[in-house]
């Protein structure tokens, strides 16, 4: 196991999913939040249909002495959600798994901007963060200051976008201030290791979104015209196998363009 495994802080710990791959980095980071001592604790992305870490997070849990009181996902891709149902199952009857997405939930709960998770004593404030993909949510921890990114914001490389890039550049402004107003402590992503330093983190994901935009800007004058020219022009240095996902966020940049010009 890496690193990444076992990591986290006083009231949050990463089960690291052994699904590496070029999309998901070393494997999904399923985060087991509890306060100290207390009986329940919830569960953010169970990850992947893989039986062996759907055991293993829950296992991790009873021998613990503790219990499952809820499910949470950061959004519905496979690689976070997949094992949900399963891993409710595994944790005990009537754990319900809450989702933006209905189509993801277990139980009549959603789950969305201004809602508060309390379930065993803790504080998770939850806030709607699109672009990665429509349903995107981050998480705040109060007690540890630390900010839970889903895959809005990952411990290395960048984010590929399925949903809308104006979107996705407001979630980052609005993490950006909401992290300096709260004096964010450390982001845990949900792939790859976590960031000591939000703030920095945050300015080099703006950072980098707006010079990949201009870019693709510059590809478009020089003649691109659909997102596979530009991706062939802006990620040469780029293994091809990376291409298709490239294509999605040049895609969505391509559409911000036009809905501005």
């Amino acid at each position: 196991m890496s690193d990444i495994d076992g990591m986290g802080t006083e009231r949050a710990t990463c089960v690291l999913a052994p699904n590496p791959s070029a999309m998901t980095l070393d494997g999904t980071n399923t985060w087991i939040i509890g306060e100290p001592g207390a009986e329940e604790v919830v569960v953010v992305d169970p990850g992947p249909k893989d039986g062996r870490h759907l055991r293993r997070v829950a296992d991790l849990i009873a021998g613990q002495g503790r219990r499952v009181g809820l499910v949470l996902l950061t959004h519905g891709h496979p690689d976070h959600s997949a094992g949900a149902a399963k891993f409710a199952g595994l944790a005990g009857g009537g754990v319900r798994v809450r989702a933006l997405d209905p189509r993801h939930r277990l139980g009549d709960e959603g789950l969305g901007e201004g809602d508060v998770v309390t379930t065993g004593g803790l504080e998770l404030r939850i806030m709607e963060t699109p672009g990665h993909s429509d349903d995107s949510l981050t998480f705040w921890l109060p007690a540890d200051r630390a900010v839970l990114t889903g895959d809005t914001v990952l411990g290395y490389g960048t984010t590929v976008l399925e949903g809308r890039l104006g979107d996705y550049l407001g979630s980052l402004d609005r993490l950006r201030a909401f992290s300096a107003e709260r004096d964010a402590a450390v982001i845990l992503p949900g792939h790859g290791p976590k960031l000591d330093d939000p703030l920095a983190a945050l300015d080099h994901y703006i950072d980098h979104r707006r010079e990949r935009l201009a870019q693709v800007e510059a590809a478009v004058a020089a003649g691109a015209g659909t997102a596979r020219e530009v991706v062939e022009i802006v990620y040469a240095d780029v293994d091809k196998s990376l291409w298709p996902a490239a294509e999605w966020s040049v895609q969505s940049q391509l559409d911000y363009l036009n809905e501005r010009s």
